[in-house]
């Protein structure tokens, strides 16, 4: 992972979010049957930052992006595991969270993104638990604060030493001024039920709680004497492994081999991959994204891959792109060909290619950036793709065809020059939903996209369902409420350039706000409750001098000196 580069507009450190990240440099992966160790043994001097220097198993964002990836190949690549064991590689510690010198040294977006990823990472363990049947369970043998305690809230099961010593804590309040930033507080009371005044508690005591209280307030679920803490893991995974079994996931089935994306941003920006492509747009704070269908087998999982990294790599390295305009092309047979596999997988790699697809339109609907979908002559927002559009801010589909040639600065010219020409759908386009709109890919919130798209309305959601396996023009489209403007050949440019000039135009920090409150309408789940409590608490505690200013606690942290608060609430 090139990490040495840095970015120019602000973006920090450099991420590659494309290459193989093999050999990990801060984990062990060993596998026995049924059961997977991953081991966490962070090495000090293998940070992101200068002079950031990884103690005691702490992270930063090269630990977390190799544990996102050692998940996601025990996902694909290891059917016949049923339980992780997450455990450490030294003495005395499991993990000491985010390591603040590396915090410290980061941009605000750097934090913020750190936090939201690790967030997504967090989930995962818990969709994997409920959808792939994979248990996780937490051997903490050792100190546990901060991050990470959180990752062991992500598990299925918490097996703590009991050693009079070990204790669980969340030390952020206190010591740093700011909060857990990976659903800490949230998973205490919502998933583990812990009393609010046990929690708060707990969240404002900075050495934490050990053995029987931390058991007794279900901070943790098991105890285990450090002389017999091996075999208590040992006989826990095995019996989660059994449950697991129980699930009925395709352990039988072959491993998918993920192999390498290949891909590298140009000189200028520009990412182009075999099935997604990218074109910055710098003069108008955009990126062009367009998604190629193709009936090849491997489209499915390649497609969400490369989609996937480029997600993150714009949260990361492209910060000043606001906006994201997406774009499809190809026939809609070859998009809608997939369907089947993806609403009702029958093998270990179509279920956990399903489940990949899944988490890719969540990070799509989480990213910070407005988006918008153009629908044009040669697009192919159908099946899995119609959930591009309809995750957009805004969705344009062109009424009819166009009649002339289009200038050369209309938006998506320079995204689709860096793809060469390509089949494209005869005729005015359609927008064509099928059963992967009724509820394979739902959002945080629980709903469809469908269904957050027309809250409240009852009667519009199950009409515009009716239209499903239909191809909507501009007319039924606009008509099932599936798209905010239907311009002609004469307006299309123009209405689309304004749209995206308008958005360069607006506070960046309120159009994040707007948006998150306009995507996540309805029924609050765990995970909005995370995201969006990170993106307003912390996204705002992060910038205050109580936490980031000269005399606040992340900045004196460490150093001897108490930091000084601005003691008027907020």
């Amino acid at each position: 992972m090139n990490t040495a580069e840095t970015r120019p507009a602000g973006a920090g450190v450099y991420l590659d979010f494309f290459g193989d990240l093999r050999p990990w440099r801060h984990w062990a992966l060993h596998v026995d049957g049924a059961v997977a160790t991953l081991s966490m043994q962070v090495q000090p001097d293998g940070g992101i930052f200068d002079g950031a220097e990884l103690k005691l198993n702490s992270y930063d964002m090269g630990v977390e992006l190799e544990f996102a990836d050692a998940v996601r190949r025990i996902r694909f690549e290891h059917p016949g595991v049923g339980c992780v064991v997450i455990s450490s590689g030294y003495e005395n510690v499991f993990c000491a969270g985010a390591n603040i010198r590396a915090l410290a040294a980061a941009t605000h977006a750097h934090k913020v993104n750190l936090c939201k990823f690790t967030n997504e990472t967090r989930l995962e363990l818990e969709e994997a638990s409920a959808h792939s049947g994979i248990r996780f369970l937490a051997a903490v043998g050792g100190a546990c604060s901060g991050g990470g305690y959180e990752l062991a809230l992500a598990t299925d099961h918490i097996l703590l030493v009991d050693d009079r010593n070990t204790a669980v804590s969340l030390p952020e309040v206190p010591l740093l001024g700011v909060l857990p930033g990976t659903g800490g507080l949230t998973r205490l009371t919502d998933k583990r039920h812990v009393r609010r005044d046990r929690a708060d508690v707990f969240a404002t005591r900075a050495e934490g709680l050990r053995g029987e209280v931390a058991l007794e307030w279900g901070l943790v679920d098991e105890l285990a004497p450090r002389t017999s803490f091996a075999d208590a893991v040992g006989t826990r995974a095995v019996a989660l492994a059994e449950h697991s079994r129980a699930a009925g996931r395709f352990a039988g089935d072959e491993a998918v081999v993920l192999e390498p994306l290949g891909l590298a941003p140009t000189p200028d920006g520009s990412v182009v991959g075999e099935f997604v492509a990218m074109a910055p747009d710098r003069d108008r704070a955009c990126a062009e994204v367009l998604i190629s269908a193709s009936t090849d087998p491997r489209w499915p999982l390649r497609a969400a891959r490369e989609l996937d990294a480029l997600l993150c790599h714009l949260r990361f390295n492209e910060p000043e792109l606001g906006t994201i305009v997406l774009l499809a092309e190809g026939s809609h047979a070859d998009v809608t060909v997939h369907d089947r596999a993806l609403c009702e997988p029958a093998s270990h790699a179509e279920q956990e290619t399903a489940l990949l697809w899944r988490r890719t339109l969540s990070r799509l609907d989480l990213t910070a950036r407005t988006l918008i979908a153009a629908v044009e002559p040669g697009s192919c927002f159908a099946g899995v793709l119609a959930e591009v559009a309809l995750a957009a801010d805004r969705t344009y589909l062109l009424d009819g065809e166009f009649v002339d040639d289009r200038p050369d600065d209309a938006v998506g010219m320079a995204v689709r020059a860096l793809r060469g020409p390509q089949a494209a759908e005869a005729g005015p386009p359609v927008l064509a939903m099928t059963q992967v709109s009724l509820g394979s890919m739902p959002m945080a919130n629980g709903l469809t996209r469908l269904q957050s798209r027309l809250w409240g309305d009852d009667k519009a959601i199950a009409a515009a369902s009716g239209t499903v396996g239909s191809a909507l023009d501009a007319q039924a489209a606009t008509e099932a409420g599936l798209v905010t403007a239907a311009p002609d050949d004469l307006d299309w440019d123009d209405d689309l350039r304004l749209a995206v000039e308008e958005r360069a135009a607006f506070s960046p920090d309120a159009l994040t706000a707007m948006e998150a409150n306009h995507r996540f309408c309805g029924p609050e789940t765990m995970a909005t409750k995370i995201f969006g409590r990170l993106s307003a608490w912390q996204n705002w505690i992060f910038i205050r001098p109580n936490a980031t200013g000269p005399d606040g606690a992340l900045t004196r942290y460490g150093t001897g000196t108490r930091p000084s608060y601005a003691t008027g609430r907020v």
